[in-house]
């Protein structure tokens, strides 16, 4: 079905290959049965001009015979008295009949398409004699080759027969008598022919075995085409399987033996994955750095901070003291939200990484009811089995733990975690945490999302949390949305991408 599916599609190499294959076989097929069908028509034509030549030789051996036995004497060269030889000279054309037997019945039937006709060409009577199957029909001359052959005496041709028949014949001129006997010679036409229905009934055979043989092959070289485009092709379905493999996590290069001229692909590719993961190292290397190198004024900044308060607490220096405090703590969340996207950015451009969701809920899960053990959250988690996310295991744990924190800080005794398949968005995931706490109005939800906006400030913590969990979906073209819950408190909604298992 999906080989169907890929090869309807015009812009694919099985399209390409296979309407390739199918128009050389509507091109090449017809024009050999073509040929084919001509040369046979030729070899028949050429069978029965044979057959028709030995009919005429019997027919002027015969008619000579006869002559001969009638006139009583050698010299004579054709038969004299079988063409009206020593009748009265007539005007008009006289037709005869005379017992000349070539061996073959269908000569005697009438309009049997067996002819046969002897014409005096020199003979003031134009006189003819014929079988006894023209009836009082004539048979009329073959035209005269465009390039006739030195010394060929003999035209083969079609003609017109009695009934609009179409005939196949033969026809020669045969000079009688002599000069040296001291006789007028004479000219007669000798005429053969047979209908062509017999001729035309084996190319129609021929042409019908022939069609259907070449048929059969037309198809067996469209099936051949096929299989081979599917044999040929075989080694680009596997690379797209084991990319996908890569995708998803469960290889880290492209392994496989493929043919020579896949071979550079497969380098290729397997160099630009490398590349890829160096990338993604070298920036992780520096993200690290830099947060160590600033990580280490900004404590100094800090301490020199509370040093100043301790010293003098009421005094100027204690004013200036809480001032650089505050700034100090801007740039240490500026610092944090532009290592994180950094981060996160290059984490999210590694090909290949994927991460099982349901250990994660387990972990966080039990991680955040001992922190809030106090507070006797019951958690109701449903997670399938299976169910993979296209990304950084840390990112993951990132979005789900600052949600579930913020969940169980603001729940009155139940928080639900819930991992399902997006059915609105297909590849995606989608989550949802929810909590029974007091929720939040439509404005305070847009307010909650933004950086560093706490709406409750006896709560520890930033302010990061929701919008960490904002950037971090963004950057995987996911949805993060918060909304009302069904328990009566807030619901925080994500969709992320889905890895294929």
């Amino acid at each position: 079905m999906n080989f169907m599916k890929h090869a309807l599609r015009p812009n694919s190499l099985r399209f390409r290959l296979l309407a390739s294959t199918a128009l050389l076989v509507a091109i090449v097929l017809p024009i050999t049965a073509f040929v084919l069908t001509s040369y046979y028509r030729i070899a028949v034509e050429q069978t029965f001009d044979q057959r028709l030549e030995v009919h005429l030789e019997n027919l002027v051996a015969l008619s000579v015979r006869q002559a001969r036995d009638e006139e009583g004497h050698e010299e004579e060269a054709v038969a004299g008295k079988a063409l009206g030889k020593g009748a009265a000279p007539d005007k008009e054309a006289t037709v005869q009949r005379r017992e000349i037997e070539l061996g073959n019945p269908l000569f005697k039937r009438p309009c049997s398409g067996w002819y046969w006709q002897i014409r005096a060409l020199d003979s003031a009577a134009n006189s003819t004699v014929i079988s006894d199957s023209l009836l009082d029909h004539r048979l009329v001359s073959l035209p005269a080759p465009a390039a006739p052959q030195p010394g060929e005496t003999l035209k083969h041709g079609y003609i017109e027969g009695p009934e609009g028949q179409i005939l196949r014949a033969v026809e020669e001129v045969i000079i009688a008598g002599g000069e040296e006997a001291g006789e007028k010679t004479e000219r007669y036409t000798y005429i053969v022919a047979i209908s062509s229905s017999q001729l035309d009934g084996q190319v129609s055979q021929f042409r019908n075995m022939l069609f259907l043989a070449l048929g059969v092959l037309g198809l067996g070289l469209i099936l051949a085409g096929v299989m081979q485009v599917r044999y040929v092709l075989a080694p680009l379905s596997v690379i797209s399987r084991k990319l996908n493999d890569i995708r998803a996590g469960k290889a880290d290069h492209l392994r496989g033996e493929f043919p020579v001229e896949i071979e550079p692909l497969q380098i290729e590719l397997n160099a630009l994955i490398r590349s890829n993961k160096d990338i993604v190292e070298r920036a992780r290397t520096h993200v690290g750095n830099l947060a160590h190198a600033l990580k280490t004024p900004l404590s100094v900044l800090a301490n020199e901070i509370d040093k100043a308060r301790k010293e003098d607490a009421k005094g100027v220096a204690g004013i200036f003291a809480g001032i650089i405090d505050k700034q100090t703590k801007i740039m240490n969340d500026q610092v944090r939200h532009h290592l994180d996207r950094a981060r996160m950015a290059a984490q999210i451009s590694v090909i290949g990484s994927s991460t099982s969701v349901q250990p994660v809920t387990r972990s966080l899960s039990r991680t955040l009811q001992k922190i809030y053990k106090e507070k006797d959250i019951e958690l109701e988690c449903q997670c399938g089995d299976g169910l993979l996310f296209r990304g950084e295991q840390q990112d993951l744990e990132e979005m789900l733990g600052n949600l579930l924190d913020n969940a169980f800080k603001w729940a009155r005794g139940k928080v639900r975690l819930t991992v399902v398949k997006a059915l609105d968005k297909p590849g995606y995931l989608t989550i949802k945490v929810e909590d029974d706490g007091p929720g939040l109005s439509g404005d305070k939800r847009a307010q909650a999302m933004k950086r560093g906006q706490r709406l409750d400030e006896n709560l520890p913590g930033s302010g990061l949390g929701l919008s960490i969990v904002a950037d971090l979906a963004h950057l995987y073209n996911g949805v993060f949305l918060l909304e009302a819950s069904q328990m009566g408190g807030l619901c925080a909604k994500l969709q992320l991408p889905v890895a294929i298992s």
